[in-house]
């Protein structure tokens, strides 16, 4: 096993009709603020390619105390509010990664 303090999370956000591509926007800004973030190693925005209106966040931390640390960040918060609005739903999937190319 590969180092088991890892912490991912793969995050579906739904948007409401005809918003993704204005949370696309908005969540790759968050990646920005993030290259700085300590303890976040890895950040994606991918969007469905099945669905208009599906959002996949793909997310690597360093532990879950390093993403739970940047959910009291003000930058992080104040994204979060912008994004609010053009969500209509999310599924939060929570991981240990165990091993693999890229961890």
């Amino acid at each position: 096993m590969n180092d088991v303090n890892k912490y991912a999370m793969y995050g579906k956000l739904i948007t409401h009709p005809g918003q993704r591509d204005e949370l696309v926007q908005t969540m790759l800004e968050a990646a920005n603020q993030l290259d700085s973030m300590e303890g976040c190693e890895l950040y994606i925005i991918n969007v469905s390619v099945d669905d208009p209106d599906v959002v996949w966040i793909t997310e690597l931390w360093r532990d879950a105390e390093a993403h739970a640390a940047s959910l009291q960040d003000e930058n992080v918060l104040a994204l979060i509010r912008k994004c609010k609005p053009l969500i209509a739903g999310a599924e939060p999937i929570k991981l240990r990664p165990v091993g693999g190319k890229g961890i």
